[in-house]
Formats: C-alpha cells, sequence, structure tokens
C-alpha cells in the first residue's frame, strides 16, 4: 500500500523537496558554485548550483548529471570541476 500512496502522491508528508545538502562551495570567476551531491542507491549523484547575482536579480542554475560516485566527496569534487566548465562554456547565457 504505501507503494502506492508514493506512486499517486498520497504519502503525505511536505509537498516542497528537501533543501538539497551542500558538501563543497566555492567562488568561480564571479559565479557562486555549490556542489550538493544527491544520494542515489548507497551512491551519490553529480549535482551542483551556479549562482550570480545579474541586473540586481539573483540567478540560479541548477545542474545533475548521470555520473555516481562511491563517496559522497568524490561527487561533490566532480560537481564543482563541472560547474566550472559550464561557467567557462556557457558563462552568463546559462541563465538567459
Amino acid at each position: 500500500m504505501s507503494f502506492l500512496k508514493k506512486l499517486f502522491g498520497g504519502g503525505g508528508g511536505s509537498s516542497e523537496p528537501a533543501a538539497p545538502r551542500i558538501a563543497a562551495t566555492e567562488t568561480y570567476e564571479g559565479f557562486a558554485l555549490a556542489a550538493t551531491p544527491m544520494p542515489e542507491g548507497g551512491q551519490f549523484r553529480l549535482a551542483a548550483t551556479i549562482t550570480k547575482t545579474v541586473a540586481g536579480e539573483e540567478k540560479i542554475h541548477r545542474l545533475i548529471r548521470a555520473d555516481l560516485f562511491t563517496s559522497e566527496d568524490e561527487a561533490a569534487q566532480a560537481g564543482l570541476r563541472k560547474a566550472r566548465q559550464v561557467v567557462d562554456e556557457q558563462g552568463e547565457g546559462m541563465f538567459g
């Protein structure tokens, strides 16, 4: 029965998703990067946020990749690396 409740949204609980846990942060080229690895089946999925204030408005880009790592620290370091790559490739264009 629990499976059906989850499947059809009857699980109760909060409708707001839990805030991701920030494992590592850094500033890169004027962007704030935060690695937010997602636990999944005993491993951690690569995830990060890229934030910058543009024209007085805070813009946030969330990236999630298929890569899985055995430790949260490995996933966090890979997340920051990927976020730096996205900044280098797209700059502020990722928000537009």
